[in-house]
């Protein structure tokens, strides 16, 4: 669209805006001024709109951002951890490479306290040798990494500086999809630069962000946002921008911040330890589809289910077994697995938890002491999937005594598969461990369990995961 068409549109669009406000009486909705001015015959005056005040947010709390540079000695591999994958190489880190040179890179940061506390993203400053902070009024300074933490990809620096400028910390509790934010930030370089627009979306789990229920936003961000304050309209910073997807590697409307309230938490950490701990229960998790609530005999697909569980870990001593689905945490409802794992992490180890779990048709309380997480992620199995053709469609054959004793299971090896179980995701070479719960031991007794039902649940062994796989047999 031409400039002069963009013009032409936005003053029919404010015309047919007016006209519009103009129609109807009283009983229309009109205020009582306007409706006055009707019966009188005067013109009346255009109701003002409330627009957000930009300008004063950047005023009061854009002092406190600043620019960040990096640069270590070699170069490294391109920034995108999961590069050649068809989906995950979209999600692009916010960093600008220089390959064949020493690396360097920008991103942005803010400060939080007046001594000279700076966050920003882990990533922003992975392997540099040196980080350089720059502030608004373009004093620099050489910061220390205090401490990274990978999982939430939150960095803390400290430069020697005092009476600096700090933002005003908000809550990403009361963050609602829809509400006006802005962003500031060093997109490719270009120091203090803002933007705006609405959250598109909240709590939402990105494949690389198992312990961050991300802020998702619509406002322009690009390579070099990576680190900066993601502001609400009162000025508080709910968010760090920390992620984008992209087909192109720039801007296309869907930015990623994570929730203040998980970075403060990680800032205090290391701040006071230079580490951060969290806890763990010992489950694999995935989610519940329809099919699957309808083969446990629950009203609505919600929680996260068992897949399976470690043995002599936390939630095995708690008497929490695979099938079991994960319903809340100390009256937190848990409405999808990827909301579990945020939950358990934030507990102190040695802490006890108390979870209501759905088993047998019917909900029940199990309370869990908390363990430490070491360094190893909470494990989330694929769940995209896994001749006696019968109404499952599988060949299958027991495990051979050696079979037993190297996977340390029994059940059923899948030699073939076709129908609703290839339809399901059923692979050969998975070991089928049990249906609907029920330990399955030869074939015999799988065609038992399946008979009469519609739709079943198998527990499967598939290299060194666990899954529940649905299969509707109509």
């Amino acid at each position: 669209m031409s400039a002069s068409l963009s013009k032409a549109f936005a003053a029919g669009a404010i015309a047919l805006a007016l006209a519009v406000a103009g129609c109807g009486g009283p009983e229309a909705g009109a205020s009582a001024p306007v409706a006055a001015a009707r019966q009188s015959g005067a013109p009346a005056a255009a109701p003002a709109l409330a627009l957000p005040d930009f300008a004063s947010i950047v005023q009061a709390e854009g002092p406190a951002v600043v620019n960040i540079r990096v640069q270590a000695k070699a170069a490294r591999e391109a920034p995108f951890p999961f590069q050649g994958d068809p989906f995950f190489e979209f999600f692009r880190r916010f960093q600008i490479p220089q390959p064949n040179l020493p690396r360097q890179g920008v991103g942005s940061g803010f400060i939080v306290r007046s001594d000279g506390v700076v966050l920003t993203n882990a990533h922003v400053v992975e392997g540099a040798d040196t980080v350089i902070v720059k502030l608004s009024d373009r004093r620099e300074f050489k910061a220390k990494v205090v401490g990274t933490d990978e999982q939430t990809d939150i960095a803390v620096l400290r430069i020697d500086a005092t009476n600096l400028p700090a933002v005003r910390i908000g809550s990403s509790k009361s963050v609602r999809v829809g509400d006006w934010v802005l962003a500031i930030g060093s997109p490719f370089g270009f120091e203090n630069t803002v933007t705006a627009g609405i959250v598109s979306a909240t709590s939402r789990a990105l494949p690389d962000g198992t312990y961050v229920p991300f802020i998702q936003t619509d406002a322009a961000v690009n390579p070099g946002n990576s680190g900066g304050p993601l502001f609400n309209l009162k000025g508080e910073v709910i968010g760090i921008n920390s992620q984008i997807y992209s087909r192109t590697g720039g801007y296309q409307g869907l930015a990623f911040a994570i929730p203040i309230d998980v970075a403060m938490k990680v800032t205090e950490q290391l701040l006071a330890t230079g580490r951060v701990e969290r806890g763990r229960i010992g489950v694999a998790i995935q989610e519940v589809t329809q099919a699957l609530a309808k083969s446990f005999g629950m009203d609505a697909p919600r929680g996260a289910l068992v897949a399976s569980v470690e043995k002599d870990g936390p939630a095995a001593k708690a008497g929490i077994e695979p099938g079991d689905v994960i319903l809340s945490v100390d009256g937190q409802p848990v409405e999808t697995s990827s909301a579990l794992p945020p939950l358990i992490a934030d507990i102190k180890p040695g802490s006890s938890a108390r979870l209501e779990i759905w088993r047998d048709g019917a909900k029940r309380t199990v309370t869990v002491t908390v363990g430490r997480l070491e360094t190893a992620r909470a494990g989330r199995p694929d769940a995209r999937g896994s001749p006696e053709g019968g109404r499952l469609g599988l060949a299958v054959r027991p495990l051979t005594k050696e079979e037993q004793r190297a996977t340390g299971v029994s059940g059923l090896v899948v030699e073939g598969v076709s129908g609703p179980a290839a339809e399901a995701g059923v692979q050969e070479g998975d070991i089928i461990l049990s249906v609907n719960g029920v330990p399955v031991k030869d074939v015999a007794q799988l065609r038992s369990l399946v008979a009469g039902k519609s739709h079943v649940a198998l527990r499967v062994r598939r290299g060194d995961a666990v899954i529940f796989i649905p299969v509707e047999l109509g």
